[in-house]
């Protein structure tokens, strides 16, 4: 994968945790200033998600839960962008929903790294766990104030930005053991000749 991929990566990643401390830190405000804000933030997550994937399409095996993941971020983004009234009245909900589908398919995700050899698979894993059990949690109680609904929406937030980071080093960890591995074989192939 390209270094400027991951270094895409590595910024949603980032951009995802501090997107979730303003949902935190100030939960009144970001159902409504958020808004737009997240929506980018979301739109472009999943293109540039998008983009890795068909990069990396030939690395990692059954990627369509990847694919799944990009286009569900673009839809969001496109949602959030388009209407900000909408948006401030059915956010915490809308986050709810992402936050579960996101982390069904994040430890769905965990198994193709165990396949791979990942040693930290297990971490994604939980991650993608604790994502869908907190966008359950926002669902299951519609009717709480907006301040909580916000605080669970932003670790939901912050804990799909952590599992991007994690991700990363998980396809470096990857690509390593690909170049060791033909290193290896070249280095067979020049002692036989």
């Amino acid at each position: 994968m390209r270094n400027s991929t991951k270094i895409l990566i590595a910024v949603s990643g980032i951009l995802f945790i501090l997107v979730g401390i303003l949902c935190i830190a100030r939960p009144g405000a970001a159902l409504f200033s958020m808004a737009w804000l997240l929506g980018l933030i979301t739109l472009v997550s999943g293109v540039l998600e998008l983009i890795a994937v068909l990069n990396a399409q030939r690395f990692i095996p059954n990627s369509g839960t990847r694919v799944l993941s990009a286009l569900f971020q673009i839809i969001v983004g496109c949602i959030l962008l388009s209407n900000k009234l909408l948006v401030t009245v059915s956010l915490p909900i809308l986050f709810a929903v992402w936050v579960l589908v996101e982390g069904i398919i994040i430890a769905v995700k965990a198994f193709d790294y165990k396949q791979v050899d990942f040693k930290y698979w297990w971490c994604i894993l939980i991650l993608g766990v604790c994502g869908a059990v907190l966008g359950f949690l926002g669902l299951r109680n519609p009717d709480v104030a907006g301040q909580t609904l916000s605080t669970l929406v932003g670790i939901g937030v912050i804990v799909e930005g952590i599992s991007y980071l994690v991700t990363l080093v998980g396809i470096n960890r990857f690509e390593k053991n690909v170049k060791e591995f033909n290193n290896d074989v070249r280095e067979a192939i020049d002692n036989y000749r």
